[in-house]
């Protein structure tokens, strides 16, 4: 794997962390037929910073990659994965992945590099970022989006901007109550943790 070791940069315990494969993905982009040869990189601020090549068989495919954990030697790494479809109500198929760790055999859509070997989140214990906020971080998350969603700069603190031409008046004036109620929890749980009173 290109450098980025066990995949918890930054060691937090979070999917966001991990480099993942997402089968939905590769569906999406015709990357399932047996005999496909993909080959998947990640980059982050626009550098490669791992890749991963896999061929696809029929009901499984084969990861290659290289991999090393904490400036050990390089490993080269080839081994299956089993593929499960479902039928879709509306006719298709829709494809998982079988986690490939031992004792696991559970049907996933996407697959987490925890570790040595690409496995669900289950096994690796990781949670979604969101799972790790406090209600403080959630309110100002949740104020950010909705500041997106009126073209305002973002950032709480940042002072309101105008209604957004085409935004119905009564849109407006519901969004920006929602915002303003997840600012105040969010600065109220600021303040909170600094000991200060609001």
């Amino acid at each position: 794997m290109g450098g980025f070791g066990s995949g918890r940069k930054f060691g937090a315990d979070c999917t966001e962390y991990c480099c993942s494969i997402d089968i939905r993905r590769w569906q999406r982009e015709g990357y399932l037929e047996p005999g496909c040869y993909v080959n998947w990189q990640w980059s982050r601020n626009g550098e490669t910073i791992a890749a991963i090549s896999a061929k696809v068989e029929t009901g499984r495919l084969h990861l290659i990659y290289k991999y090393r954990r904490h400036g050990d030697d390089w490993e080269n790494l080839n081994y299956p994965v089993r593929l499960q479809t479902t039928a879709c109500r509306y006719g298709g198929l829709r494809y998982w992945f079988t986690c490939p760790a031992a004792d696991c055999g559970r049907r996933v859509a996407v697959l987490y590099l925890g570790g040595k070997i690409f496995a669900c989140r289950h096994c690796y214990r990781l949670a979604y970022k969101s799972q790790r906020e406090t209600p403080d971080d959630r309110a100002a998350r949740k104020a950010g989006k909705i500041r997106d969603k009126l073209n305002w700069q973002r950032g709480i603190l940042n002072l309101p901007g105008l209604k957004p031409k085409g935004m119905h008046w009564k849109t407006y004036h519901r969004l920006t109550k929602k915002h303003d109620d997840y600012a105040n929890q969010s600065l109220i749980g600021i303040a909170a943790k600094l000991g200060m009173e609001l």
